[in-house]
This record gives structure tokens, sequence and C-alpha cells, in this order.
């Protein structure tokens, strides 16, 4: 099904907490050597994924040469699957550009074209996702060779932000794959469209039916994951309210 009703529910709220400055898409994705891997361990290693790119961005947040800020907000969506369903764990970030000084009393924005440097923010990912593997035990498990390839993180400034929630909006709750997509089941075989990527093209794909289950069970998250994830000033722990948020975004902005 594709759950429209509630993507429209939670596109609404959404909505209604952004805020009037800049925003970016961030993603983060795993090496190919490692997926393997991570759908064999996923809640380890999904989690590590999150504490990983989370940590990453907070770290470089509070430099000050990019924002100098302690507390900056953002919430991240974990997507497991391709075009075609192959397996492609990463999760995208929705970033408001900034956030706020020690005090709480400044909003301290980042540039309109750039909010942090993808080449510092891929080690630091790479480092801390290692180090959750150790932690968990999981680390002797793992080819050594993923650790000496560059993780691609990728960072996109797109406006304001009913373009970037417009486009992580289906995402939250639908599946892998929906009925609409299905062309045709007939002789044990699985026909469904996909879209080109970078274009509004679709062509069509058939798989033998126990390859289209394969394909789609193995993009079922583990029972209670959370799939959606806020911190800093967008988390629920937050201790500064969202319009106090606004006041100072517009304080620093000026009149019009």
């Amino acid at each position: 099904n594709c759950q429209h009703h509630k993507t429209q529910k939670w596109l609404i709220k959404q909505m209604a907490r952004s805020l009037s400055t800049h925003y970016f898409l961030i993603t983060f994705t795993v090496p190919e050597h490692l997926r393997d891997f991570i759908r064999s361990n996923q809640q380890p290693a999904y989690n590590a994924m999150f504490e990983a790119s989370s940590e990453a961005l907070k770290r470089l947040a509070n430099d000050p040469r990019f924002i100098g800020t302690d507390l900056p907000g953002f919430f991240g969506v974990l997507q497991t699957w391709g075009r075609q369903l192959q397996y492609h764990p990463h999760i995208h970030y929705i970033v408001p550009g900034g956030g706020l000084n020690n005090d709480r009393t400044r909003w301290l924005p980042s540039r309109k074209d750039f909010y942090l440097p993808v080449q510092a923010l891929s080690p630091i990912y790479r480092a801390k996702f290692r180090d959750a593997m150790e932690k968990a035990g999981l680390l002797d498990t793992i080819d050594p060779k993923v650790w000496t390839l560059n993780w691609n993180v990728d960072s996109e400034a797109v406006g304001e932000s009913q373009t970037s929630l417009k486009y992580l909006a289906p995402y939250v709750f639908k599946v892998a794959i929906s009925n609409s997509r299905i062309v045709k089941v007939e002789d044990r075989t699985v026909t469904f469209k996909y879209r080109e990527h970078g274009t509004d093209f679709y062509r069509t794909t058939s798989l033998e039916v126990l390859e289209f289950l394969r394909r789609f069970l193995q993009h079922v998250l583990p029972h209670g994951f959370m799939k959606v994830r806020h911190y800093g000033f967008l988390s629920a722990t937050s201790t500064v309210p969202i319009d106090t948020i606004r006041a100072l975004i517009d304080h620093h902005s000026g009149p019009a």
C-alpha cells in the first residue's frame, strides 16, 4: 500500500515545524563492500549508521571555521533500497542551515550554498562507525578493506525546507515498492517499473518470483526500529522551543 494518508499527515506536521532559513539535504552512504555485513546485522549496523553520521554532523557544526554551534538541528530518515529493490542502505538528513550559540540567544547561520565539508564528514563518519562495531564486538567480522575506502557523503543546498520534505515524505511510511509500480505477475515472474536515475523516464524490469521476494524482504526493518530520528534543537528532548528559534532567525535576518 502507498500509505498516502500517513505520508500527508507527517508532511503537514513537518511543514508546520519548518524554519524561515535555508536548508540542506545531506546523505550518508556506506561502501558496497559493507552491505552484506549490514544486511546480516541490521539492528546494530543501522543504529551505528545513525550514531556515526549524526555525531559527524554535530562535531563539524561546532567547528568555528564553519558554523561554531554546539546546538544544530536536523533529522534523518533511513532508506535501504535502490530503484530496482537492490540493497543500498543510506540516511538522508534534512538540515536547517545554522544553529544556536552557546547561551541560546543568537542564531548562527551557515552559508546558503555550503553547510559542512563532505570531505571532512566522511572520515569522521567512517571512524565512528568502526568504533561502534568494535564496541558491539563485530569488528572482526568486517572486511578490513572498508576502512581504507572513501565513505560517500553528499550535501545539497535545497533552499526552503519544503523541497526536501516533499522528497523524503514518501520514504517515511512506504515500503520498498508500492502496488502501483507492479506491472504484472505471471509465469512466476514479477514485472515492475522504476524511474531511471536523474530522469523522469520509467523503465521496467522482471524478476523471478523468489528473487523478487528476496529483494523485497531484505528491506523489512527490525521490529520496533525507528527509521526517523531527530537531533539537536529538533529533538524531543530539546529545551529550546521552535518558536524561540524562529524568533532568533527572524531577528538575525532583520526587516525585509
